[in-house]
């Protein structure tokens, strides 16, 4: 059975404690009466289109607690604890996270700092302090409480933008964050969104091939805790029944998706422990006074079905071009912190490090599309002679012999330095993502100032 209130996450906390290198994470059984999502005094605010009918919970953040088609339908979404539901939730230093010396639980002193839209983990709830519903969207922005600890309110808000539309429902979430710590945290996996359906919905299905927006065979991940971790090429999952209906998650940015299944195959309701999990994800550097935004749909019905809206409604794919104008284009670093937020125009990262890497988020394109790397950017360092390393589909791992030498000029002007990855005989396939080792090794005062990294040529 899956562990205590929010232990079926306890796959995802898991991965990022290894990250940041905090330990596995343990767990104790559901303890007794401490399941208040359980209750039956609910303040519901519900949209419905006669096709499907969603409610979030005002006294849970406004989560999404329910969602069904209109007349009659049952209720996929789980709520069996207050770490379930359809709902945001966040992830920051440091590890562990001991604001004014108030301690965490011991099980999910891993986590860090992790603001979630529901509640904690003692039982004490997010606070709504905005709602609006005009029937055909919702609006809600709450103040979510740390999960590890007891009483703890984010120094944050969480906002969601609702509306449905046929058999979905977009939502656009933001978070607004005014911590009193400063310091720039190290990236860490951001759920966009959690998401959990109840025990009839166990098949987890997505796309992982090189072959995307094709019809190429899906594959069913495995039915297990801790999760599968997967690229999710098309950039949704599903979890459907046995008949193959059920629903799906899309979310047009992320491309690393975690999920599974915990308890028994194909029974239980809203109320009941087993569960289906779905999560897209990405890397993200949560600074203190940022403002973070992420998109997503939620499809309702057959996989065929979800699947045909995702293609109907995607970009077509290209090669990424990442202009760092009005944020970080989801980069994100090692040994390195850049000026922080707000981004205005440039990343300007200090190389002061041992061994800094400039590390983008996981992506996907054809290597016969983008031959050449163009990187914008200006840099000081005693020792300007870096590397580009790039990831492939079938060779996830960033490794020597997939790089070639990047030669800087240390004069503090903006040069376009273009990195042929064409001539290598390791750049071909799909390529998922790209590292970028300025110097050879960091020292004081050494910088760089980078306005794009693109695979297609800037325009001039």
């Amino acid at each position: 059975m899956p562990k205590r209130s929010r232990g079926p996450r306890l796959g995802f906390c898991f991965i990022l404690a290894l990250g940041c290198a905090a330990g596995a994470l343990l767990a104790e059984p559901h303890r007794a009466g401490q399941s208040p999502a359980q209750a039956d005094d609910r303040r519901m605010s519900y949209l419905d289109n006669g096709v499907i009918r969603l409610g979030v919970d005002l006294d849970l953040g406004g989560a999404i607690t329910h969602l069904s088609t209109s007349k009659p339908g049952d209720n996929v979404v789980n709520s069996f604890d207050w770490g379930r539901q359809i709902q945001m939730s966040h992830y920051s230093g440091p590890v562990p996270f001991t604001p004014n010396g108030k301690q965490p639980r011991g099980d999910w002193a891993g986590l860090g700092w992790n603001p979630i839209q529901v509640g904690d983990c003692f039982g004490n709830r997010s606070k709504i302090i905005e709602h609006r519903n005009d029937g055909k969207s919702i609006y809600v922005r709450c103040i979510p409480m740390q999960w590890p600890l007891n009483n703890e309110p984010g120094e944050c808000t969480f906002e969601c933008w609702i509306e449905l539309n046929d058999n979905t429902a977009k939502v656009r979430s933001r978070m607004v964050n005014r911590r009193s710590d400063k310091t720039q945290y190290p990236a860490r996996g951001q759920e966009l969104p959690a998401v959990y359906t109840n025990g009839p919905l166990w098949r987890l299905m997505t796309y992982a091939g090189d072959k995307p927006f094709t019809n190429d065979t899906l594959v069913q991940q495995p039915a297990k805790m801790p999760w599968s971790n997967w690229e999710a090429t098309e950039n949704w999952a599903a979890l459907v029944n046995d008949d193959g209906w059920g629903l799906g998650v899309w979310n047009p940015g992320a491309y690393s998706f975690i999920g599974g299944f915990a308890g028994k195959l194909g029974t239980g309701g809203p109320k009941d422990n087993p569960t289906g999990y779905i999560a897209p994800t990405g890397n993200e550097i949560i600074d203190y006074n940022i403002d973070e935004e992420f998109e997503y749909t939620l499809i309702l019905g057959r996989v065929d079905e979800i699947r045909q809206y995702v293609y109907a409604h995607a970009q077509k794919p290209a090669p990424p071009m990442y202009r760092f104008e009005k944020d970080r284009r989801h980069w994100s670093y090692a040994e390195a912190t850049d000026a922080g937020w707000p981004i205005t125009g440039e990343l300007n990262v200090k190389l002061d490090g041992k061994h800094p890497e400039l590390l983008g988020p996981t992506a996907f394109w054809s290597a016969k599309e983008a031959p050449v790397l163009y990187i914008e950017a200006a840099c000081h360092a005693a020792q300007p002679h870096g590397r580009v390393y790039w990831r492939r589909h079938d060779s996830p791992a960033y490794s020597s012999d997939k790089s070639l030498p990047l030669e800087l000029t240390s004069d503090e002007k903006f040069h376009v330095y273009e990195v042929p990855l064409g001539s290598s005989a390791e750049y071909r396939g799909a390529i998922t993502g790209l590292r970028i080792d300025p110097v050879a090794a960091g020292g004081a005062g050494d910088f760089i100032r980078i306005k794009s990294v693109s695979l297609r040529k800037p325009e001039r």
